[in-house]
């Protein structure tokens, strides 16, 4: 039998002086509280009760054993109070992962910030090494995965916190060069600057969009801020986040590409733990994240 309602029912008679006033504190009956008591004595093999036909007293051990079980279960019962509490509180370790790309970029600014906002989370932010399994990053540790695709896993739960656009452009030198692109198909023409997660560019919006397979590769990289670069220096075009590729657009170090057909912008999503019962911690987070990108807009490109 379950040694806690052993001691619960135990710590209640020595409480009451008698079993069946512990009975009624126990929403029980007086011989099952009884035979609670006989249990516990039999598991730590002493007697603690003296019983007599009008109340019950506590032997020397009884008083020991009854002092100690009261000190255990009032600790127990603050435990159990501190997790529901920290749970209902923006406090504590949040524990958040992304892919590179993303937490490089718009994210980190938007996390950084949230952070400084909420002192009392500490925020454990990794970029990188992460599962095509939706839900490893729980079994890892984390709170929090962000991801750029759209997801169907009942495992967890998803938040979407905002669009990230993305364009299609190459620098002055390049395009005078090698010349502008008059419809999609040109692409297939050009030097290309290609993240390895990305070999598949979605030019223009609904259904008349049309999907590339880059062939012609002529620069590749884990990190859209070496495509960047690389486009910058002439070596290609690319398809490039928009936030911080916007300043050399301004500036005319690249120039937009098709403008008339766009790209699609890629939605950022939160997945999380499942279950209704959110930490609060989590959902502050999310709440945070969600207004730092509706208040930080992508300027418009003119």
């Amino acid at each position: 039998m379950d040694r806690l309602l052993l001691m619960h029912s135990f710590v209640t008679v020595a409480q009451a002086g008698s079993f069946n006033g512990a009975a009624k504190k126990l929403g029980s009956s007086g011989s099952l509280v009884s035979r609670h008591v006989a249990e516990l004595e039999r598991q730590v093999g002493v007697r603690l009760v003296n019983r007599t036909a009008r109340s019950v007293s506590l032997t020397e051990p009884g008083l020991r054993y009854a002092e100690f079980a009261s000190r255990i279960l009032d600790e127990i019962d603050a435990q159990d109070a501190a997790l529901a509490g920290s749970h209902d509180r923006a406090e504590g370790t949040l524990s958040i992962i992304c892919p590179k790309w993303i937490g490089s970029l718009d994210l980190g600014d938007a996390i950084a910030a949230f952070s400084a906002a909420h002192p009392k989370i500490q925020v454990r932010f990794e970029l990188g090494g992460m599962s095509d399994r939706t839900y490893d990053f729980l079994d890892s540790g984390f709170d929090v995965a962000f991801h750029t695709r759209d997801l169907r896993d009942s495992s967890v739960r998803l938040k979407k916190i905002s669009s990230l656009p993305f364009v299609l452009c190459g620098s002055a030198e390049y395009i005078e060069r090698r010349g502008g692109l008059a419809h999609p198909n040109d692409i297939a023409g050009h030097d290309c600057l290609v993240h390895v997660n990305d070999p598949v560019w979605r030019i223009g919006h609904g259904h008349a969009s049309t999907l590339h397979k880059i062939r012609n590769i002529a620069f590749s990289s884990n990190s859209y801020l070496a495509l960047q670069k690389a486009a910058v220096h002439g070596r290609g075009i690319a398809l490039l986040p928009q936030r911080p590729a916007y300043d050399d657009l301004v500036s005319g170090a690249l120039r937009a590409l098709l403008p008339e057909l766009a790209v699609p912008d890629r939605p950022l999503y939160a997945i999380y733990g499942p279950g209704q019962d959110t930490p609060r911690k989590i959902s502050v987070f999310l709440d945070f994240l969600s207004a730092w990108f509706s208040q930080n807009p992508i300027p418009t490109i003119r």
